[in-house]
């Protein structure tokens, strides 16, 4: 089981992260562009950038960490039951949503170790 803290102990680890909102929801940015929130909606869960690809695979595993709602149809985006899914793919997850938001320059400079 991981909460809020764990996912931003997670996104603290990565280059160039804040803390900060997103919809008036505590969301975790890098160089401004949010790449993890906290929703406050009725289902509740963490709201994490993803390819469309990765999406489908991730609701096609029948995971019950994973899900959607009709807001996210079509959007790049999952939402995660952070009581049912184990920290090192969360981690995972994680470091995949700052990829995708942070800039190029800087991901090459973080691959490059």
């Amino acid at each position: 089981m991981a909460d809020w803290d764990d996912v931003v102990a997670m996104g603290s680890a990565l280059p160039q992260v804040q803390e900060s909102t997103s919809y008036n929801t505590p969301a975790l940015k890098v160089r401004g562009a949010s790449f993890v929130r906290l929703r406050t909606e009725a289902e509740g869960a963490l709201v994490v950038m993803c390819g469309l690809d990765e999406k489908a695979a991730l609701l096609a595993s029948g995971d019950p960490a994973f899900f959607t709602t009709a807001h996210y149809d079509g959007y790049g985006a999952i939402l995660v039951d952070l009581e049912r899914i184990e920290r090192g793919e969360l981690a995972e997850l994680v470091t995949e949503a700052w990829r995708i938001k942070a800039p190029v320059r800087l991901r090459q400079r973080f691959d490059a170790g």
